[in-house]
């Protein structure tokens, strides 16, 4: 009997280790996994390679596992932010080392990873840095740059329901990096705050189909009270 939903975070992580590369959904806080990224902090493993659309807000989620030093080298499209300090703080002194992708040039370079294409012209970043030591070509009368797709080992995404095979929906624009980067890694990871059984999620409404989703872990939904603090739902 195939299912895919295990115990807790932690196990779901086990096999995480050092030199990995991992894509982290979210676009800002809205969609990322964060008690998946506290799983991965708490494996200890070093030398990441993060792909992720931001470096990390505030001191929480990504940012946390940027403070303790465990990320090498993270790929993404915006970096910089009023609350963006860890990162900074690690860039400026040469202890991590930055990719910098249009977010276009990102959520293709993605998606071409899951769609086994092996690479892709765009007229985004030619004449820039960012097209330095890429192949560009004229393609009728528009120059573009050749961009390769991004592969992982895992992913770490956060889905609305699930069911045993891994099939998935997503809340709103907390689904945007999930679908894409479920299909160029190895090894997806989701949480859902909802498990039903199979054949309770309608076909239409299934964005992740279980073929891309290797584990799937069941979390409380945590809601903001009037008075500001953080509880179980």
């Amino acid at each position: 009997m195939i299912n895919k939903i295990v115990a807790s975070t932690a196990e779901a992580l086990a096999d995480i280790r050092d030199g990995a590369a991992v894509m982290i959904g979210g676009f800002g806080t809205a969609g990322q996994p964060n008690e998946l990224i506290d799983a991965l902090i708490a494996t200890g493993a070093k030398d990441l390679v993060i792909i992720n659309n931001n470096a990390g807000n505030g001191d929480t989620g990504l940012a946390a596992l940027l403070a303790r030093k465990q990320v090498r080298k993270i790929i993404c499209s915006f970096p910089r932010q009023a609350d963006s300090h860890h990162f900074d703080a690690l860039y400026r002194s040469g202890q991590i080392e930055l990719e910098l992708v249009p977010q276009g040039n990102l959520a293709e370079r993605i998606r071409a990873a899951g769609a086994g294409i092996g690479g892709f012209f765009t007229p985004t970043g030619y004449g820039t840095e960012l097209a330095k030591g890429k192949e560009t070509r004229e393609i009728n009368g528009r120059m573009y740059v050749l961009e390769a797709p991004i592969h992982a080992d895992f992913a770490l995404i956060k889905a609305e329901r699930g069911d045993r095979w891994g099939n998935l929906s997503y809340r709103m624009t907390a689904r945007n990096f999930g679908p894409i980067m479920a299909m160029a890694a190895k090894v997806s990871i989701a949480t859902v705050h909802e498990v039903v059984e199979l054949g309770q999620m309608d076909p239409e409404t299934v964005v992740t189909p279980g073929l891309f989703v290797q584990r799937v872990v069941k979390i409380d939904r945590v809601a903001t009270s009037a008075g500001g603090f953080k509880q179980a739902a």
